[in-house]
């Protein structure tokens, strides 16, 4: 069978890329951790056993990722599982945000990047992750069925990333070219060679010392429990005690029924109050009702009002419109007096032109008379025989003139009734606009009695707001009333109810002092014996002591004087004494089960025992 499973295993890539990353994974954390400490400060972008961590965790969170379609293409992207882990934890949302906001960064790969320096930074890498994988139903919209997101291996990658929390990173996102990087695993840094070989020896040795040391703890745990349990037999007198306590409050129940039945008299009290109140209410309702219909009375006289205003309203209306008309038919007459006076202007202009024209042909006639008279001087039979031509153009000019005359006569005939039509037409335009403005201002009159009702019809619906409001008042005033008394009655009952308790529970608490006491002087005397023993483990452990306040002026690891603002702490693994910066970390020991202050240097060791057993 096992061989079939590993043929099998080997038939499947995928399930071989699985084993290989993880390989990987753990290769590339367990080497950044041990470097990390050798190296005892922060790391920092340029750091490569960290720059390896990242291109390999890139690596299994690319392994059998989706393609998704886009408009560009079809697409891998590990910003999409990334960004849901904001909605599963509100606290990813401030990375989230700060990877949106940098201006360097375009692509969703160098995001997710991004999101991998923060989150490690935060030391919220493995909580986040974790959260993620457990959420299966969301994975598998980004991930394929055989991914190693979606498998164990992922869940055992994110176990072994909860090791990097003892890791101090301080990383400059903005300054990295983060989408143009190539992911490359470089293996050349976990082959083994000699010198790792020899260190590997002295680490067997020491780990072999830690387990004889904790066989020994062991034992003495095992001791402990003994006393636990001589402890539990205690417990179990105490429930006895308790079937006691439970005795009592049966007759404090008998005490309960008579409370009740003093609460059924309170009840009839307060339905007899409730009569009353109601009473009133009817009272002040028939006052309601007389006011109403008072309000009826005055609102049917200001609908009246109303009405015949509107009345007057429509017929000032009616007269604006005929008053309107009346202006379109003078603006039509307007129209057409200026069309007779441009057809008049016309008829002027041709007539000035015919005269123009008569001018030049009596100019030409005398013309023609200085020709003659010059030749009549010159030859006189001439003139004799041109008399008769003379004559006849005597006739022609004096008609001319005659008609040059009628002519000036009708240009002004015409003059005149252009200034008679434009006379006419002032005066007509003067009476218009003193009709206009008459109009106007009966119109504004009109107006302004209308906004004067409009006014008044707001200041009535006004009062009648306020009369409702007041009505809605005194309701709400009476169902307070009626609230408060229910409120007083169960205030009644509560009070004599927690009397009752309060009288139980001082002699159950006086009991349980008693046997608190009795618990305390066991568990002093017990204290003491594991003092005694963690004393004696220490003493076995390689001398490691219990250091004294007094021997202890600077903090052994980063050597700061203690103050009355920095104060002394022992570390419960070593012994030594350390400031609170250099011991905020808690960690249960094989001496204690709950967690217990440890300082940074037991931490990153304790922290690297259990990663170093869990492979």
């Amino acid at each position: 069978m096992e061989r079939l499973s590993n043929s099998q295993a080997l038939r499947d890539p995928m399930s071989m890329e699985r084993t290989n990353l993880l390989n990987m994974a753990k290769l590339s954390i367990k080497g950044l951790i041990e470097s990390a400490l050798s190296f005892g400060r922060t790391l920092d972008s340029d750091y490569p056993p960290l720059q390896q961590f990242f291109v390999v965790m890139e690596h299994c969170l690319k392994h059998g990722l989706k393609v998704k379609k886009s408009f560009l293409g079809y697409n891998k992207s590990l910003w999409g599982p990334l960004e849901m882990v904001e909605k599963l934890c509100p606290e990813a949302g401030e990375i989230a945000a700060s990877v949106r906001d940098l201006p360097g960064l375009k692509t969703p790969l160098g995001r997710a990047r991004a999101w991998l320096r923060l989150a490690l930074m935060q030391k919220r890498l493995a909580d986040y992750l974790r959260l993620l994988i457990t959420r299966k139903d969301l994975l598998s919209d980004f991930y394929d069925i055989s991914a190693v997101m979606v498998e164990e291996e992922g869940a055992v990658i994110v176990g072994l990333l909860v090791g990097l929390n003892v890791i101090d990173a301080n990383l400059c996102v903005k300054g990295e070219d983060l989408d143009t990087q190539v992911g490359v695993i470089d293996f050349s840094m976990y082959l083994k060679n000699d010198i790792d070989d020899y260190r590997s020896g002295e680490r067997n040795g020491q780990v072999a010392a830690i387990l004889d040391q904790k066989n020994y703890v062991e034992e003495l745990n095992r001791q402990l429990n003994s006393s636990v349990h001589g402890l539990q037999g205690r417990v179990d007198n105490l429930e006895k005690s308790n079937s006691k306590l439970i005795e009592e409050l049966a007759i404090a129940k008998n005490n309960i029924i008579k409370l009740q039945e003093e609460n059924h008299q309170l009840r009839n009290e307060n339905t007899i109050i409730l009569i009353k109140a109601q009473q009133q209410l009817e009272v002040t309702q028939v006052d309601v009702d007389v006011e109403l219909d008072t309000y009826k009375q005055s609102r049917q006289g200001l609908d009246e009002m109303y009405n015949e205003a509107r009345r007057q309203l429509r017929e000032e209306c009616q007269l604006r419109q005929d008053v309107e008309n009346e202006l379109v038919v003078q603006v039509s007459m307007k129209q057409e007096m200026d069309l007779a006076m441009k057809l008049l202007e016309k008829d002027i202009h041709e007539k000035q032109d015919t005269l123009i024209g008569l001018r030049h042909q009596l100019d030409e006639v005398k013309a023609i008379n200085v020709e003659m008279y010059t030749k009549m001087q010159t030859s006189d039979d001439g003139m004799k025989q041109k008399n008769d031509m003379i004559t006849r153009l005597e006739e022609k000019t004096n008609q001319i003139t005659a008609t040059m005359k009628q002519l000036e006569q009708r240009l002004q005939e015409a003059e005149r009734d252009r200034w008679t039509a434009e006379d006419g037409a002032r005066k007509f335009k003067h009476d218009f606009a003193n009709k206009a403005d008459s109009l106007q201002k009966q119109i504004a009159q009109r107006e302004k009695q209308m906004l004067q009702l409009e006014t008044d019809l707001k200041i009535e619906k006004e009062w009648r707001q306020t009369l409702q409001n007041d009505l809605e008042r005194e309701r709400d005033i009476v169902a307070q009333l009626s609230a408060e008394a229910q409120q007083i009655n169960g205030l009644k009952k509560e009070f004599h109810r927690l009397q009752d308790e309060n009288s139980q529970l001082k002699g159950i608490c006086e009991e349980q002092e008693q046997a608190l006491e009795e618990l305390g002087c066991k568990l002093s005397e017990s204290k003491l014996k594991i003092e005694d023993i963690k004393e004696a483990n220490k003493a076995l452990q390689g001398g490691q002591v219990w250091l004294k306040d007094k021997d202890a002026t600077h903090c052994k690891l980063c050597e700061k004087e203690f103050s009355i603002s920095r104060r002394k702490h022992h570390c419960r693994n070593c012994g030594e004494i350390f400031c609170n910066a250099c011991s905020d970390n808690e960690l249960p020991l094989p001496a204690s089960p709950k967690p217990v202050r440890v300082c940074d240097t037991c931490h990153a060791l304790l922290l690297q025992r259990c990663s170093s057993n869990a492979t």
